[in-house]
């Protein structure tokens, strides 16, 4: 992605038509939800239809410096999410649906830019749907329908190269939980894209990340180890023997990864069983 850029789908185009973008989501009458730094998140409503959108200013030379120095990439505009909402879009899986997109200037420091996406309905996050597993243990036909389920979107988005940076269960989106019954369809929505990476191929650094982060993020939600083999199994795609002696090294790291995250989220006590009580 260049360091200008503009997208706009055909209901944007015939609003804006003529209209600077930019200035165009700063009028938007909106609802905050998230303000981080240089980033704001906020719902908005046009013709009776929800929308949420992220504009980002710039993130400035000391965030920037501040990453280079600890190895981590700065997010330095709304490109990565539009990258990777699109590429995941078109390889199938269920994710953000871009309306409009722009990114402005050169300079990475003081770079704009904005992202507005279609709001998404009837869904509960993977994390609020198991909270309560453990005492209240969900159908076991249900159980691997999700296991399956997020093996699958997983498994899709690392091959295509794509790795998340974000990846726990509080970033797949449910659609109509109450909904679910065994046999049925299974809808989930990878979201919260801003930290994705897009390569021809996932460095396994990231892929331990990611798998990590997933891992973790499971831990209070009393998975059995069968459970855990059957994800997997789905990810990799092969027999469950030959998967263990041809992934090893990697299954370890992915474990260690994700006991440290465990910890240190028990240690300054945000899991999400000791914020819920």
């Amino acid at each position: 992605m260049s360091a200008h850029g503009l997208f706009l789908r055909d209901d944007f185009a015939r609003r804006w038509a003529d209209r600077d973008p930019f200035a165009e989501i700063e009028k938007l009458a909106s609802t905050p939800v998230r303000e981080v730094a240089q980033r704001r998140t906020f719902r908005f409503e046009l013709d009776g239809k929800g929308f949420y959108a992220k504009v980002h200013g710039g993130v400035g030379w000391l965030e920037i410096a501040k990453n280079w120095a600890v190895g981590k990439p700065a997010v330095l505009d709304a490109s990565n999410e539009y990258r990777a909402a699109t590429r995941l879009g078109e390889l199938g899986l269920n994710t953000l649906q871009v309306a409009a997109f722009g990114a402005r200037g050169r300079n990475p420091a003081t770079r704009r830019s904005f992202l507005v996406t279609d709001e998404i309905t009837d869904t509960v996050t993977l994390e609020d749907y198991t909270l309560r597993w453990p005492e209240a243990p969900p159908a076991p036909a249900i159980k691997r329908m999700l296991i399956a389920k997020v093996a699958e979107v997983a498994r899709v988005m690392h091959a295509a190269g794509i790795n998340h940076r974000d990846f726990y269960i509080c970033h797949l989106l449910l659609k109509n939980a109450p909904l679910l019954v065994p046999g049925g369809q299974v809808t989930l929505y990878l979201v919260d894209l801003h930290r994705a990476q897009l390569r021809a191929r996932v460095p396994r650094r990231w892929l331990v990340r990611d798998l990590g982060g997933l891992y973790y993020s499971t831990f209070d939600i009393a998975l059995t180890r069968r459970d855990r083999l059957r994800f997997l199994a789905g990810y990799f795609q092969l027999p469950l023997r030959e998967l263990l002696r041809r992934h090893r090294r990697l299954l370890s790291a992915i474990e260690r990864r994700a006991s440290r995250l465990y910890a240190k989220a028990e240690r300054k006590q945000i899991l999400p069983r000791q914020l819920a009580g």
